[in-house]
């Protein structure tokens, strides 16, 4: 498992200021084979796991270059820290 350590990542920034979608990716690397993107974006977007995907690919709902804005990033921080939380806790019951 690669985990990165007393490390902190640069942001790049594209069009409008937003994080490019590679480098959200490549930070979510270690995990993004382990998650349930389908419920992510259902349960905390209220999206698809299209368009999810097409986030995190950097393209926006009409093919075109997109990424996170910086709301749909908190929500994706948030959404990561929740799950987080919920797999610390049903570790703790065993």
């Amino acid at each position: 498992m690669n985990k990165q350590t007393n490390t902190t990542l640069k942001v790049k920034f594209g069009q409008n200021d937003r994080p490019l979608a590679s480098d959200v990716k490549q930070k979510l690397a270690d995990i993004v084979m382990s998650i349930t993107w389908r419920e992510i974006a259902h349960d905390y977007f209220g999206k698809s796991s299209s368009w999810l995907y097409h986030k995190l690919d950097g393209i926006d709902g009409n093919g075109g270059r997109g990424g996170f804005t910086e709301s749909e990033l908190d929500t994706l921080r948030y959404a990561l820290n929740d799950l987080a939380e919920r797999l610390k806790a049903a570790a703790e019951r065993l």
